[in-house]
């Protein structure tokens, strides 16, 4: 994906959760479909079978209204990683890349500046703390680790972190702040 493209999805979710108004975690997937108008329905509610059996969801519009149909017998973690990527083809665009409400969807579940402000760096601790599948949690763990490797050469090389540049961004972790001080104080009570 080039940086443009990146750039543009990236900056999309962090609008969808300012504009959701998400201050903690695991993301409220109901609030952002209610602020979307998306109505999700349960596969296994419907008399007719509306999802092939290689998809996990799968949105239709009905009366101006975007229905999302969801495999309801997938583990949560898996329903959930599906309603986020297809709200990122409903917000992007139906034809978006697959690789683009991949990315959108990880950036509204798990925010890298929430990630990185907590210092995680286990798959499974991501996987716990966004309730997001192992499988998505390795591969954001993979991507934060190159983020904390550019981290460290922005504060070598210009004296300043890498993460938080963005308004957009900034605008997120203000809106997270009081969950991480509350996520870092049961953290330290623990130890």
């Amino acid at each position: 994906m080039n940086y443009k493209i990146y750039k543009n999805v990236r900056n999309a979710s962090w609008q969808c959760l300012i504009d959701c108004c998400i201050t903690s975690l695991p993301t409220n997937l109901a609030n952002v479909c209610n602020y979307f108008n998306i109505r999700i329905i349960e596969s296994s509610s419907l008399k007719v079978h509306q999802l092939m059996d290689n998809e996990r969801g799968k949105i239709m519009n009905y009366e101006n209204q975007f229905i999302l149909v969801v495999r309801d017998t997938d583990p949560i973690c898996i329903q959930r990683y599906t309603i986020a990527h297809e709200i990122g083809h409903i917000l992007l665009g139906k034809n978006i890349s697959e690789y683009e409400a991949e990315r959108f969807a990880i950036g509204i579940l798990a925010p890298a500046c929430v990630i990185w402000t907590l210092n995680i760096h286990e798959p499974e601790d991501i996987a716990n703390l966004f309730n997001i599948s192992i499988t998505s949690a390795r591969i954001r763990a993979e991507r934060m680790e190159l983020l904390y490797k550019r981290e460290q050469e922005f504060i070598r090389t210009r004296g300043h972190s890498s993460f938080l540049q963005s308004p957009l961004e900034r605008q997120v972790y203000q809106q997270f702040k009081p969950f991480i001080d509350e996520y870092k104080n049961k953290f330290r009570g623990s130890n």
